[in-house]
């Protein structure tokens, strides 16, 4: 055994991960030279080491739960990928307008089709909610509903959705709402499929920054899976402008993924490969960046739905790849199963949360926010069926 070999091996015997042992979460190397690459570049290494074919597990997410729970992944926190990832962060602004377009190019710009093969009919790419008995369809029209109940939605309101994705919000507020929207994307490819699925709705789809020139205001300001993508030298700038966009009376709605720690940098592997320029923030630094800005007038951590979010999308994805296979071959595979198995882990170790925190503008007028009636409402389980029978969802391939 090398060195390396026996070193990795007791670093993983802490998480009771065995190096070619016979239980599921166990690690089967298939090529020595895996122990010297994740020692000299710990997460990146692991991962780049997967996509090569050079270890295998059965059950990646039980695995990954098992490493951060032991906190493996803190052995490697001064490893060379990890701080030149802090040092770009400190010294850089990852996120300015050109850089924040890179994540729309490289991850959500892959293809329409891939993503409606692995993703539910509404192409929600954020954490479900689930009941029992709900499967990911169900989950995500009930986060859907979840969330305008936390707006307070109503017919005649205008509402803004920064980060739209593919349109599935805007035309869940619209249909169900009879609220007026304007989603805005950075990608080209969410941009188009977007227009083309709320074509004849009261929708508009921009294609801009978030920082870009907006001159109407909204009753609403909604942002879904967005804050990931903001970087820590732009929270402040963000929750401004939301605000400067945002009635004198109005709800903005944040909800996204947070670390329980503040940090500056991220996952080298994941802004590698997943996600460029992305930093996960804390409770904490999103709190900071709100003062004098706005009043936090509720926060929910949807958190633990997303293991199951997570492991439904991977269900798609394997049950679809033999059509991508050809385009986008093996290592692609391999990358993709990675991230979403090491994800669902981290979520299952509670590593990772999910925060929804709805504001309302400092100095504004909103009175009686969370009135004895209202919160009733809007904390009030949801029930699909009325909801079911009246939301429309399209087809696969909304050409």
């Amino acid at each position: 055994m090398s060195r390396a070999e026996n070193l990795l091996t007791g670093v993983l015997a802490a998480a009771d991960i065995r190096i070619n042992g016979n239980r599921p979460w166990d690690i089967a190397v298939h090529d020595d030279r895996f122990f010297g690459r994740v020692l000299a570049s710990g997460t990146l290494g692991f991962g780049e080491s997967y996509m090569d074919g050079w270890w295998d597990c059965r059950t990646l997410d039980v695995m990954s739960d098992r490493a951060i729970a032991a906190r493996i992944d803190q052995r490697f926190a001064l490893r060379l990928p990890n701080l030149w990832t802090v040092f770009a962060a400190l010294i850089l602004n990852e996120q300015t307008r050109r850089r924040s377009r890179k994540v729309g190019r490289v991850h959500y710009d892959l293809s329409n089709d891939f993503f409606e093969a692995m993703l539910d009919p509404n192409m929600q790419y954020s954490c479900a909610l689930f009941e029992n008995g709900d499967d990911l369809a169900a989950a995500q029209l009930r986060k859907l509903e979840w969330i305008c109940q936390r707006l307070r939605l109503r017919p005649g309101l205008r509402l803004l959705d920064i980060g739209c994705g593919w349109g599935g919000l805007a035309r869940y507020a619209a249909l169900n709402y009879g609220c007026q929207v304007v989603g805005i994307t950075i990608s080209r490819e969410q941009f188009d499929y977007a227009q083309r699925w709320c074509r004849g709705l009261d929708i508009e789809i921009q294609l801009r920054d978030y920082r870009e020139t907006i001159t109407d205001r909204f009753d609403r300001v909604v942002s879904v899976g967005m804050i990931e993508h903001v970087g820590h030298k732009n929270y402040r700038t963000y929750f401004r402008r939301a605000a400067e966009l945002l009635e004198h009376d109005g709800f903005f709605l944040c909800q996204g993924i947070c670390r329980n720690f503040s940090r500056v940098g991220g996952d080298p592997w994941i802004k590698r490969y997943i996600f460029p320029n992305s930093m996960l923030p804390s409770a904490a630094q999103l709190m900071r960046a709100t003062e004098g800005v706005f009043i936090v007038e509720d926060i929910k951590n949807i958190g633990l739905n997303y293991d199951r979010t997570l492991l439904a999308w991977e269900e798609n994805f394997r049950d679809n790849w033999p059509r991508f296979a050809g385009r986008y071959g093996e290592r692609f595979r391999r990358m993709w199963r990675f991230y979403l198995l090491t994800c669902a882990g981290a979520f299952r170790t509670r590593s990772l949360q999910v925060f929804s925190i709805l504001l309302s503008k400092q100095n504004g007028a909103v009175k009686n926010v969370l009135s004895a009636e209202n919160h009733a409402q809007a904390t009030a389980r949801v029930t699909l069926q009325p909801i079911i029978d009246h939301v429309t969802t399209a087809p696969i391939s909304r050409a």
